[in-house]
């Protein structure tokens, strides 16, 4: 099969679909590959390393979208790539459609076949292709975090794990799964006051036992989040509902009780963000305030870190990109469930339930 890889174009964006070594082994299983000139160089990637692992070079986005069947890439295509689209093309990347009903109506107006990373789903019920990167924005979370604390930063001037004598910062993270549990993990480690609050019980046991009791676990009401987020510095917002829009659960009335100073961060601004005062941002202008407190909304967070992403990312698709590139996407999806879950838009049609019903669209 003929797979492109372009240059990513979301502002800060650095990170590449494929890194040489993934283009490496699927040129060696007979696949064609066609990389944009300088996609790899935010990851340290030349076009050399791309050539020695038997890529072809083109110099531009819409060479590499008009010579290929099955388009890689991180972050979801921008107005101008979804018109290089062509009916029965297959992209595979990160879309958070539920979020972002233009971007849907493109896809369905170009007629490709869409398949979304972040609702490709394991036996388990686990999503692994939004694992690695909840990972890295969960531990990102608690650095942006401390810094926008800084007072030179607007923050409160508070230290995140204290020293003697003194108390650390309180940090709040909302979510108990994949994001939340790493951010935690980052919090703890830097000795602050750790609450995590989740709706699941075996989950909440679960976060109690690794941490052995110090970080405080609570069960999710309005009310339980509304004391928390009163008295946090800092608030991780780590909510995940797989392929539907995040629920707003810290409303402005919540924020408004924080105290000046403090920050806040959305994980899940892709999903539409879990705070009544979020909206989208970008590492260009990062940060905004309302009512008194930082906010941090960036959309693609692990793009700050683009070497180390999109390893850990490319790590975990090369096996499917390999079964779509192999069998083609109709034999790859029927057999596989888990893959066949990913699938969002198809000829011209959303057809994932949860992302029809956010958009209030017909699957």
């Amino acid at each position: 099969m003929r797979i492109g890889v372009p240059s990513e174009i979301k502002v800060h964006e650095y990170r590449v679909g494929l890194m040489p070594a993934a283009v490496r082994e699927l040129v060696s299983d007979g696949h064609q590959l066609a990389v944009q000139s300088g996609a790899g160089n935010g990851v340290g990637c030349s076009d050399e390393d791309y050539r020695a692992a038997g890529a072809q070079i083109l110099p531009d986005a819409q060479a590499v979208f008009a010579a290929s069947e099955l388009i890689v890439k991180v972050k979801e295509p921008q107005a101008a790539e979804c018109a290089m689209l062509r009916p029965g093309q297959v992209l595979f990347t990160y879309l958070h459609l539920a979020a972002d009903r233009a971007q849907a109506e493109a896809l369905m107006k170009s007629g490709a076949v869409a398949i979304a990373y972040e609702t490709v789903t394991a036996p388990d019920g686990s999503l692994p292709l939004l694992v690695p990167m909840s990972e890295v924005a969960g531990r990102m979370s608690v650095q942006v975090g401390a810094y926008y604390l800084q007072k030179a930063q607007g923050g409160r001037g508070v230290l995140l794990g204290g020293v003697a004598g003194i108390p650390p910062a309180r940090v709040v993270v909302i979510g108990g799964g994949v994001a939340g549990t790493h951010a935690v993990e980052m919090a703890h480690g830097l000795r602050a006051d750790v609450t995590v609050l989740d709706r699941s019980l075996p989950r909440l046991r679960a976060l109690d036992v690794q941490f052995h009791g110090v970080v405080q676990t609570l069960f999710s009401t309005v009310e339980t989040v509304e004391r928390s987020v009163a008295d946090a510095d800092l608030v991780i917002g780590a909510v995940l509902v797989p392929g539907a829009a995040a629920p707003k659960l810290v409303s402005e009335a919540m924020i408004k009780r924080m105290r000046p100073g403090s920050v806040v961060v959305d994980i899940a601004i892709d999903q539409g963000g879990c705070f009544a005062t979020s909206r989208p941002t970008t590492h260009a202008d990062p940060v905004y305030v309302v009512h008194g407190v930082t906010h941090y909304c960036v959309t693609n967070m692990p793009g700050a870190v683009a070497r180390s992403s999109a390893q850990a990312l490319n790590n975990a698709t090369l096996p499917y990109v390999k079964a779509l590139a192999g069998k083609g996407w109709k034999q790859a999806l029927a057999e596989d469930a888990g893959l066949k879950a990913g699938l969002n838009v198809l000829e011209g049609r959303v057809v994932h339930a949860a992302v029809a019903r956010d958009l209030g669209m017909k699957v």
